[in-house]
């Protein structure tokens, strides 16, 4: 991660150990000012509002640094805290992609959430 001209992915830590990840894919061409951000958090720090927080935080970090007017990111059909998450931020529900993934040996929807500027 450190050879990257501008920091895309980034470690969420405590003092002592990796508790997490964020980051964002930024898009090229005709989609150029969207990106994808993409997150997790270890379970045992779940509901303790850590994701809500560091996501508010690198949305507004993605819409400077990289000149976006839309950021955008996945759920799975099964994760709704996930998409809780994403709804606490301000990203609104776009819509589902069906059958869009296979995980953990299942084919499962997809649900689009987005914020624009």
């Amino acid at each position: 991660m450190a050879q990257q001209a501008t920091e895309t992915d980034f470690a969420i830590a405590s003092e002592s150990e990796l508790i997490g990840g964020i980051g964002i894919q930024t898009q090229r061409d005709v989609h150029r000012r969207s990106g994808e951000i993409g997150y997790w958090l270890g379970e045992p720090f779940w509901g303790r509002g850590i994701a809500t927080a560091v996501l508010r935080t690198f949305t507004e970090y993605a819409f400077e640094q990289f000149d976006l007017v839309r950021v955008y990111g996945y759920v799975y059909e099964w994760n709704p805290a996930s998409a809780r998450v994403l709804e606490k931020v301000g990203y609104q529900f776009e819509g589902r992609l069906k059958k869009s993934v296979t995980k953990d040996g299942q084919v499962i929807d997809q649900f689009v959430y987005a914020i624009t500027r």
